[in-house]
């Protein structure tokens, strides 16, 4: 694996929207030795990410927010979809702090303390965003109601479920995007050491 490696000949900007696409133009070693010939890829310029799956371990109750999402009505999918709160990480911002202001702006809480859970491609053949998710501990007594910035035309409902209520949508396909499915799943494997760890 070490011997596996790529080289950017050029790239030029393909599109520039309120996304970017850029066109790359690659070279790469070959499993059966050698290099290949130039590639050209097109990739979709969003930004690096961060989600915090906000948890109140005294209560075992998540918060999960509930929004209008235009990929999945063009996919086909239910365009309001069940969500970990999340965003783009700006220029001089961490993903915690990035996480911590989408917190408020999202779902009008204060997240505690933060637990790495895994920084992931969400889709690597495509995209350059990945996504590093976090559990964030809530007091979810304070939850509820709608948020989002009007500027952007935000409309985000934010909801208190137990843990065992969100798993549920995971397992019935209501919770479709990947974040929100890992960041249930990691949960669902570390529950008992996260409520001993934030008693």
């Amino acid at each position: 694996m070490t011997r596996e490696t790529a080289e950017l000949v050029r790239q030029e900007v393909a599109f520039q929207g309120y996304f970017k696409v850029v066109r790359y133009f690659f070279r790469h070693t070959l499993h059966g030795g050698g290099m290949s010939g130039v590639i050209s890829r097109e990739v979709f310029e969003r930004g690096q990410a961060g989600g915090v799956l906000m948890y109140d371990p005294g209560r075992d109750q998540v918060v999960l927010i509930r929004q209008f999402r235009a990929g999945a009505y063009v996919a086909g999918h239910h365009p309001w979809t069940w969500e970990i709160v999340a965003g783009i990480i700006e220029d001089k911002e961490t993903a915690e702090i990035m996480i911590r202001r989408e917190a408020v702006e999202e779902a009008g809480l204060e997240v505690g303390e933060l637990i790495p859970i895994h920084n992931v491609m969400l889709t690597p053949g495509a995209c350059s965003e990945s996504c590093q998710i976090f559990l964030g501990r809530v007091d979810s007594s304070k939850a509820g109601g709608v948020f989002g910035l009007a500027e952007e035309h935000e409309d985000i409902l934010v909801k208190v479920l137990s843990f065992a209520e969100a798993y549920a949508l995971v397992e019935r396909n209501e919770v479709d995007n990947a974040v929100g499915v890992i960041a249930l799943q990691w949960l669902a494997l570390h529950r008992d050491e996260v409520r001993r760890r934030w008693r």
